[in-house]
């Protein structure tokens, strides 16, 4: 009865789709701030590696694996959270805010760890990594249970709120840069109340559905699909060069910055780190915005563009001027993670629906595992080359990334993809 005076009555009708609207875009609103908080925790003890590393006594080579061992925690948690299915056993709020809070104390622990072996901090680290597994996978996961026609759009917006999310440390560790303990522990706090913000405000969407299972028996026949197969090239292409770049611009800033003498260059390169990796939360958006209108491909392929040649040139301005060098990484932080989104967009319309959630998780977890690669290469390629050169071995990724998506373009595939256009 309510329901047919509603339809009967036009202004009612108009007036619960607007509610309607408004939510969603509310729910999206309090899901991308809830994951800003808790992807804080990626890059915390990145942001301050050389004081951590002179406390647990962490050699150079070591120390890469604070970032590592978060990729590895990240890849081992995804996996083990398909494999039991989590996101439809536990309600998503839920498996949100205890992963946000257990990650946050895994963090925190660091405080307290004993200084006699650093093995204790990159077991904590790995810890912190395999419970974000059920942040960021999950965030997209709710996102997509408020959108249809915008999904694009919502996935974007996800995907920038980790970006946000992972430069905010630099800021933290810019505010504190006296001091690394403050910066574990603002991440930490940040985490915790992301995890209580969503649990107590965040409802699931009319649109949500039950996750894609994993089925490794599937895995061969899930990347069969020439269609996936080249989507899968590109976002490793994109991998390649995302973490590494996030990881190690913050001491490429720092390291130009010094040779041009830039006053009290540490606190400023840790503002620029924020800037160079938060901006990259706008790529997201204006990147989804775009592929549901131009198609994922072409959005993809200019996007990996300008990353690639970002990382060819941005070298040549080291030790320059830092309002140049600053000036040419905000590109680069815009451009390299704004296409992030779609390759997996991509790899659920072009998939089987039975081999959906098995895509992927293997999407995942390739890409997760070859930027530890890209990540431990870096520093061994900046050793032999120097900062001037570095970056270049970054290049390699858009270049492999925009061949797969220029075939997958071209491909009889391009039709199921988001607009018909690849």
């Amino acid at each position: 009865m309510g329901a047919d005076r509603v339809s009967a009555n036009p202004a009612a009708a108009a007036a619960v789709q607007s509610e309607r609207v408004a939510a969603r875009w509310r729910m999206l609103g309090l899901l991308c701030l809830a994951e800003i908080c808790g992807m804080s925790l990626w890059f915390s003890a990145t942001a301050v590696a050389p004081a951590l590393s002179a406390v647990w006594h962490l050699s150079a080579a070591t120390q890469t694996w604070l970032t590592l061992s978060v990729q590895i925690g990240f890849v081992a948690g995804t996996l083990l959270s398909a494999v039991l299915n989590l996101s439809d056993v536990v309600p998503v709020r839920k498996l949100f805010a205890v992963c946000s809070w257990a990650a946050a104390l895994a963090n925190l622990a660091i405080l307290v760890a004993p200084t006699s072996s650093g093995w204790g901090v990159l077991a904590l680290r790995f810890a912190t990594g395999a419970l974000l597994a059920g942040v960021y996978p999950t965030g997209m996961k709710m996102a997509a249970g408020w959108f249809v026609r915008e999904r694009g759009l919502a996935i974007g917006a996800v995907v920038g709120a980790l970006t946000l999310g992972s430069a905010a440390p630099h800021l933290f560790s810019g505010l504190f840069v006296a001091s690394w303990r403050p910066v574990l522990l603002s991440a930490s706090i940040a985490a915790a109340a992301g995890g209580l913000l969503l649990l107590a405000t965040f409802r699931e969407g009319p649109f949500a559905a039950p996750a894609p299972r994993f089925e490794p028996a599937f895995a061969a026949r899930a990347i069969r699909h020439r269609g996936v197969r080249l989507a899968l090239t590109g976002y490793l292409g994109h991998m390649w060069e995302l973490y590494a770049m996030w990881a190690w611009v913050p001491a490429f800033i720092l390291a130009s910055f010094q040779q041009a003498r830039v006053p009290n260059a540490d606190s400023a390169a840790n503002f620029v780190a924020f800037a160079v990796i938060g901006i990259g939360a706008a790529g997201c958006g204006v990147a989804g915005w775009l592929a549901d209108r131009w198609g994922r491909s072409l959005v993809t392929i200019i996007s990996m563009a300008v990353s690639g040649a970002c990382a060819l040139t941005v070298g040549l301005l080291f030790g320059a001027s830092p309002g140049w060098t600053a000036a040419v990484l905000l590109i680069w932080g815009f451009a390299v993670v704004a296409d992030s989104a779609q390759f997996s967009a991509a790899i659920t319309e072009l998939s089987e629906a039975r081999f959906t959630g098995t895509a992927l998780t293997l999407q995942t977890s390739l890409g997760f595992l070859l930027t530890m690669a890209s990540i431990r290469l870096l520093p061994v390629f900046e050793h032999m080359v120097g900062w001037r050169f570095a970056m270049v071995l970054l290049v390699l990724g858009p270049v492999v990334g925009i061949l797969g998506m220029a075939a997958l373009k071209r491909s009889p595939f391009a039709g199921q993809i988001a607009g018909g256009r690849g």
